[in-house]
């Protein structure tokens, strides 16, 4: 007959900086705080410019801190701002030497592309505001309203090029002022791939997939600037057609990308996480000795913020104190184990004696 079982210990495992739990980071191993971030020109450029992600200073809050990863979201979307705004300003100045339309076109489109920050900047600003009553997780979740703006502007994009496309296989065009052209495609493509190169790393670093997103919409863009290139030459040379079959090229690859991108932000907004995380926290509840099984356990990322709930057989009965320092270790591990986790609630109970 079967022991009758105690009834579960539930304890809120919050970060420090919410739930006020003491947590030195003076012990000796190792934290996970890589001070490299990769050879290669980019990350040595970055880290002389001090761009977030990219910095190397000792001082800073633990990566596991929520006011230190939505700060660092923050500052990189602010750049991502300036360097897509100077892009377009760049690409304003040689329009006006050129006078060219559909350089003016495509600097209209770079602005919007600047523009699509502020939906995300917006999200990060709402992130910092405390949960309350009717907001209980927070505001974590308008990162992700906004990552779904981000996927309908990747949606109109290739739209809007392969509606341009079409026009120019019914009546194909030379491309005027070709040199100026392919000099503003060159400015587009280096502005926007600096910013995919900052938005990805670091979205990826944080967790934030809207911020991921929002760094391959920028690498479209600039891959669409840089196919430019082959259709000013073709131009310039009379095969006036390659510049819309390079149009479709890359209007059908914006599609496949924007098929990705929705399914990316489906899968966040139905709280789905890669399995091999759910096994990697698994791993890291079960290695500990007390443990015997975990019985129940849910993932769910909030923004960027990944928060745990489970439920614990324990392999021996424990005193309040002994459970409470159970559970602050798992905490402890989990901290170092999970990049970007937020509130941890375990409910932990002896194991069922048969």
């Amino acid at each position: 007959m079967a022991r009758p079982r105690k009834a579960l210990t539930r304890i809120d495992l919050a970060p420090s900086a919410r739930a006020g739990i003491a947590h030195s980071h003076t012990h000796d191993h190792p934290h996970g705080h890589e001070h490299s971030h990769g050879d290669g020109l980019w990350p040595t450029i970055a880290a002389a410019l001090h761009l977030p992600g990219y910095t190397h200073t000792h001082d800073r809050p633990s990566e596991s801190d929520a006011l230190f990863t939505n700060a660092l979201g923050i500052r990189t979307l602010y750049w991502a701002l300036a360097l897509l705004s100077a892009t377009t300003v760049a690409q304003v100045f040689v329009y006006l030497a050129s006078g060219s339309v559909a350089l003016l076109a495509d600097t209209v489109h770079n602005l919007g592309d600047a523009l699509n920050s502020i939906p995300l900047l917006i999200a990060f600003y709402l992130g910092r505001r405390a949960a309350n009553a009717r907001y209980t997780y927070g505001y974590g979740r308008a990162e992700d309203i906004a990552g779904l703006f981000i996927v309908a502007s990747i949606a109109f994009s290739a739209g809007y090029i392969l509606w341009e496309a079409a026009l120019k296989f019914i009546d194909p065009q030379p491309i005027a002022n070709g040199g100026w052209v392919a000099l503003a495609a060159l400015v587009g493509f280096l502005g926007n791939e600096a910013v995919a190169v900052l938005q990805i790393s670091v979205g990826r670093r944080i967790g934030s997939e809207a911020m991921i997103t929002d760094g391959r919409h920028a690498r479209i863009d600039g891959l669409t600037s840089l196919a430019v290139l082959p259709a000013v030459l073709g131009s310039a040379l009379g095969f006036h057609i390659l510049d819309p079959i390079f149009g479709l090229i890359i209007g059908v690859s914006i599609l496949f990308i924007t098929r990705d991108a929705i399914r990316a932000m489906w899968l966040r907004m139905m709280d789905a996480v890669d399995p091999a995380l759910t096994e990697q926290v698994t791993r890291t509840l079960s290695a500990h000795p007390q443990v015997a099984a975990v019985r129940v356990l849910r993932l769910r990322w909030v923004g960027h913020r990944l928060y745990v709930e489970g439920e614990l057989a324990l392999a021996e009965d424990l005193k309040s104190s002994d459970l409470t320092a159970l559970l602050d270790g798992l905490k402890h591990d989990l901290a170092h184990a999970v990049r970007n986790l937020g509130e941890v609630t375990l409910a932990a109970g002896p194991q069922v004696q048969v």
